[in-house]
């Protein structure tokens, strides 16, 4: 798998050139590997509360965290660096690319303030306040993850440099 990033002198442009460093490792795609172990996590977490196993539950839901607050640090950092990245392909896939983007974007958005919430619930054992926030933080969360991968991968591997 090639790697690419912004040349500096042309990121407003969306330009991408390769680099040595990111030919052995792409931050893109660290970034979509932690969004997808996030949504393994979330659901084992997910799967351990249905059985009813509390403290499995609590450890998947502590490593998603975790791997979720790791992903956010990458992601802020690789677009730093990076800036802007354009999405390559034309045709009816744009507008479904946009959609997924703008949804995953906003729900990104505002999941960061629901999972503090519902993590600083369970850490105050009120586990029926919890619950409640729960069933809309957990699926949220889950979409956002994997909308994230789906995101990576359209940008960065099936419309890659592809613009007809």
């Amino acid at each position: 798998m090639t790697s690419f990033r912004a040349d500096q002198t042309n990121s407003k442009k969306g330009r991408l050139r390769k680099d040595n460093f990111t030919d052995m490792f792409s931050h893109a795609a660290f970034n979509a590997s932690l969004n997808g172990i996030s949504a393994v996590l979330l659901a084992g977490g997910y799967a351990a509360i249905r059985a009813g196993k509390r403290d499995v539950y609590k450890k998947f839901m502590i490593s998603a965290f975790a791997v979720s607050t790791v992903f956010l640090a990458s992601y802020l950092l690789y677009h730093y660096r990076v800036e802007h990245i354009v999405f390559q392909k034309q045709g009816w896939i744009r507008p479904v690319y946009f959609t997924l983007l703008t949804s995953h974007t906003i729900l990104a958005i505002a999941i960061m303030p629901l999972i503090l919430i519902t993590r600083r619930r369970e850490w105050l054992e009120k586990f029926d306040k919890h619950k409640l926030i729960a069933r809309w933080t957990l699926p949220l969360w889950f979409y956002v993850s994997v909308t994230g991968v789906i995101v990576y991968l359209m940008v960065y591997q099936i419309y890659a440099g592809k613009s007809g």
